[in-house]
Parts: structure tokens; C-alpha cells; sequence
């Protein structure tokens, strides 16, 4: 089967593209199952994802195409949360959907994989920034909030990379991972990135897989050229680990399933 949990939509304000016409390209991608994981709204950052008061239209949208298309495709309803401490909303916590996604994409109020913010990496020791990044991440895990960890390692995108090997830096966080049970996406959104490769690295892999952590794959699709991009490469490096099966949802449910 062909697994791609991860994709978003216009209503996260730096995306492309109607729902349908992502249903559609993932149908002619030969894709089985596709998940719209959308950025959750937060106050904070409002201009990169979806106001509270569009939840009730996204999700029905998504499950307007699911109904539509349920005889080529199975649609997944997620949301794609930012872990930030206090930020963290039970109004999209409450929501029915097949699986939440946590990500990382702040430290404090630092935007790190924002364009915009680039700037910063040049005043800060980067081995400190990796590990703050990946305490977040353990943060996150212990949480027990989430199903899936948004591209792991998503603080090497604009390949400002450690010194210290990338296994020690991460292998708490690992570990908390293991511990709550969640999935780790392989991610293609670092291909079209300056560091020009999947999330997580293989290094980061080695260690997933001691783990025995499960796994799935996504898109990361901010328009509808993206989707399925790479996904093959995606499959490769799963395949490369040991990995035979990856993870699917239905309700807060995995099922895991041959890929």
C-alpha cells in the first residue's frame, strides 16, 4: 500500500490548491490512503495556519471528498499540532479526527525552519540549538498528546548541522518516543529543502529502528506538485532499515500495513 499522512491545504495561508485537486493528483499517484494534517490553529504565529473559527469548514471539506471519493481512495481527518508550551489548545485537542501529528517548529518564539528568521542560526552555538530542539521534541513525546512525530529532525533544514553526532543529541528523545508509542514519519519535505534530504536522516534511522519504532510516510504537500514526490525514495530508505510495514489511522487507531 501506498501510505501519505502528512499534506496540507490553503487555509494554512502558504499553501496551493484546492482539496479535491490534491484528492484527485493522489488518486492518478496511486496512492491508498491520504491524510490532510493541516496546521492546527494556535495563538501564536496566526498567519501560518488556519483560524479557530475555520476548523468546522476544514473538516468538513475533508470529509465531503472522503464520502466523494471513497471508492478510489481512503481520506484520513488529522491536524498537524505545534508542540509549544502554552500554546497548546484543547479546542483542537477535542477534535474527532484519525490522528494528530506534533511537530516542532518553534524554540521560544524563534520560527527556526522560517525563512524569514535564518538569520539567528549565525548568532547561536548550533550543537546547543540541536539539543534544545530535540528536548522539545522528548517534551513532546511525553506529552502523550500526540500519534505521530512530525519530521524528526525538521531543525537540520537549512543544513546548519552538529558537531556532536546526531545520535547522542537525539537519543532521549528517541527513547520518549519509544516509551509513549507514538510513529515517526519519513518525511520528503527535506528533499525540496537546502538540506536536500528526507526527515529523518539516516543516522536518526539507525536509531528508530533499534527502537523498533514504527513508522509511515508523508508528503509534507503544500501544493498539489508535491504530493507523492519522492515518495518511492521514501520506501527505499524504510526498506533499507528493515522496515516492512508502516502505520495508518482510523480514529486514534494504527493499524500498521505492508508498504
Amino acid at each position: 500500500m501506498m501510505i501519505d499522512l502528512h499534506n496540507h491545504t490553503p487555509l494554512c495561508n502558504h499553501a496551493d490548491g484546492s482539496i479535491e485537486a490534491y484528492v484527485q493528483a493522489a488518486i492518478e499517484k496511486k496512492i491508498d490512503v491520504f491524510g490532510f494534517s493541516d496546521h492546527a490553529p494556535m495563538n501564536f504565529d496566526e498567519a501560518y495556519r488556519m483560524d479557530f473559527s475555520q476548523m468546522e469548514n476544514y473538516e468538513n471539506d475533508v470529509l465531503h471528498v472522503k464520502e466523494t471519493y471513497h471508492d478510489q481512495i481512503q481520506i484520513l481527518l488529522a491536524y498537524e499540532v505545534d508542540f509549544l508550551e502554552g500554546y497548546i489548545d484543547e479546542r483542537v485537542l477535542k477534535r474527532s479526527v484519525d490522528y494528530f501529528i506534533g511537530s516542532v517548529h518553534f524554540l521560544g518564539a524563534w520560527g527556526f525552519d522560517n525563512p524569514e528568521f535564518i538569520g539567528e542560526y549565525r548568532t547561536k552555538n548550533i550543537d546547543e540549538v540541536w539539543e534544545r530542539y530535540f528536548a522539545a521534541i522528548g517534551a513532546m513525546a511525553k506529552s502523550g498528546l500526540f500519534d505521530i512525530v512530525g519530521h524528526l529532525d525538521l531543525i537540520k533544514v537549512f543544513n546548519y548541522l552538529p558537531k556532536k553526532d546526531v545520535r547522542l543529541i537525539a537519543k532521549n528523545a528517541i527513547k520518549a518516543i519509544k516509551k509513549a508509542n507514538m510513529t515517526i514519519e519519513l518525511n520528503a519535505a527535506g528533499f525540496r529543502k537546502p538540506v536536500g534530504e528526507a526527515y529523518p536522516s539516516h543516522p536518526l534511522m539507525e536509531l528508530i529502528a533499534e527502537h523498533d519504532i514504527p513508522i509511515t510516510f508523508g508528503s509534507d504537500a503544500h501544493t498539489v506538485q508535491h504530493i507523492g514526490l519522492r515518495q518511492e525514495e521514501l520506501r527505499l530508505i524504510a526498506k533499507a532499515f528493515g522496515y516492512k510495514k508502516c502505520a495508518t489511522f482510523e480514529s486514534r487507531d494504527r493499524i500498521l500495513v505492508n508498504f
